[in-house]
């Protein structure tokens, strides 16, 4: 455990950070599944890469990658 306040800070700030991240994450790969079940919209899980791009949770690079490969499969499925 910190002992100094600015280490405690610090330590509160990045443990909500990693719970806020967790979640995005987690959204992600809900819309994403359900993307290629056939149960929600592509648009959906674009939508959320998209926030968590935005939010600086994911690079640009990556939310592109994913989503370009999200689509490649919906559009097999179809």
């Amino acid at each position: 455990m910190p002992n100094l306040a600015s280490a405690k800070k610090r330590l509160r700030q990045s443990a909500k950070r990693a719970l806020r991240n967790q979640i995005a994450k987690t959204r992600i790969k809900t819309e994403t599944k359900k993307a290629l079940a056939g149960e929600g919209s592509f648009g959906a899980a674009q939508s959320q890469i998209d926030r968590a791009c935005a939010k600086g949770i994911m690079h640009k690079n990556a939310a592109a990658r994913k989503k370009s490969r999200l689509a490649k499969r919906v559009a097999a499925k179809a």
